[in-house]
């Protein structure tokens, strides 16, 4: 695959960034998204100044205020960086349509052939970067390479505010120097098996023998080295016409209460419905998804003989779900999450529940108008009425 060029682009500490953007006094300062001190949740992303104490993503708040009591903890604002996200990909879109979004953050574009329009896909590098830096006031790490893994690994290797290329050819040169860490996909256990046979760098992955690895890791273990090797054929996405729509809510404590995680599953399956009805869409495969005190992590799925838009149905079969999990395992619940898959179009249901069921649409349709104009707060049904359980931050 060495004819293709592919970018890896991160956005350095995106939430700290967009924070100090709105607040220029927090610039240099240590910083940390993700909760309060004394909550119970984690650092969606602390900045660079924070990092040097040993923060990280998905520490404990309360740790991380232990390790760094100096630092400025703030809970984020999850529609302003949606905004920025939207912003950034717009942005790569006007270099390139091949743009695969991973998250809110980072992206791959593939820029093959694109050489001839910028001078060179560094230079057309340095151009991306720029309209960032100058557009949203944010930096941005880049990677250049001939396949996705290569130009990650080389993204990561620039952070922060830097721009790496790895040239065809020199893919193995780079990588074989990197500790095994630094690989896509490995691990903790990974790196632990890989460890006992004295594998510590990206190369000495490579260089293990074949069935060596498949014997101590399997297929997964094939895959490490398939990408340890450089041998990465996965092709650059652009996001297609989405296959599911989901909610999830988690506690600031667990609990066991019915009362309590019926209000939310009614509130995420209000949602739910909405969505669906706004993209025409009906859903045909319901999945739970339960995280418990432990943070074990279970989901149940139900597939139905017909699809459904309505938040009546999708909240009894969920419902029925959540009933069924909670009877086989008796810890308080720590994230309550519905989804829908399996969607098809709405015109292509028949109509199987007569009058009774168009009443029911012209209902939902008139709820979710007046929720389009004055939001989805405007209207509230009695049944997600219950003592609010603040969540911990999304990131």
């Amino acid at each position: 695959m060495a004819d293709r060029i592919i970018i890896h682009i991160d956005l350095d500490s995106f939430f700290v960034s967009v924070e100090q953007v709105l607040n220029p006094d927090l610039r240099g300062k240590p910083v940390v998204v993700g909760g309060r001190p004394g909550g119970r949740g984690v650092v969606a992303t602390a900045s660079y100044e924070a990092r040097r104490f040993g923060l990280h993503s998905a520490m404990p708040v309360a740790t991380a205020a232990r390790l760094c009591p100096q630092a400025i903890f703030i809970t984020g604002n999850y529609a302003t960086y949606r905004e920025y996200s939207k912003k950034f990909m717009a942005i790569l879109n006007d270099f390139t349509p091949f743009v695969e979004p991973m998250g809110i953050d980072e992206a791959y574009l593939d820029v093959t052939g694109f050489e001839s329009l910028h001078g060179s896909i560094r230079k057309m590098a340095e151009k991306i970067k720029k309209r960032i830096h100058d557009e949203l006031g944010i930096t941005a790490s880049i990677g250049i390479a001939s396949c996705k893994v290569v130009a990650k690994i080389a993204s990561d290797f620039s952070k922060p505010d830097g721009l790496v290329e790895v040239k065809p050819g020199e893919e193995q040169a780079f990588l074989n120097p990197l500790l095994l860490d630094k690989l896509p996909g490995a691990g903790k256990h990974a790196v632990q098996v890989l460890s006992n046979l004295g594998v510590r760098t990206i190369g000495d992955l490579a260089r293990l023998p074949a069935y060596t690895i498949k014997q101590r890791l399997g297929s997964s273990g094939e895959w490490l080295q398939r990408l340890a090797s450089a041998k990465d054929d996965r092709a650059v996405t652009p996001p297609g016409e989405a296959k599911s729509v989901s909610r999830e809510t988690t506690f600031q404590e667990d609990t066991r209460d019915l009362k309590l995680l019926e209000s939310r599953l009614w509130r995420q399956s209000e949602k739910l419905g909405a969505d669906l009805r706004r993209k025409h869409k009906l859903g045909k495969t319901l999945t739970l998804k339960l995280r418990f005190a432990d943070f074990t992590t279970i989901t149940r799925s139900q597939t139905l003989r017909e699809g459904i838009d309505t938040d009546l149905l999708i909240f009894e079969r969920a419902k029925a779900l959540l009933e069924r999990a909670l009877a086989a395992d008796r810890q308080s619940v720590r994230l309550l999450g519905i989804g829908v898959a399996n969607l098809v179009e709405q015109n292509l249901q028949p109509d199987l529940f007569g009058p009774s069921k168009a009443r029911l649409e012209g209902l939902y349709k008139a709820v979710d108008k007046i929720r389009d104009r004055y939001g989805f707060e405007s209207i509230k049904t009695g049944r997600s009425f219950y003592p609010k359980t603040p969540k911990r931050p999304q990131g």
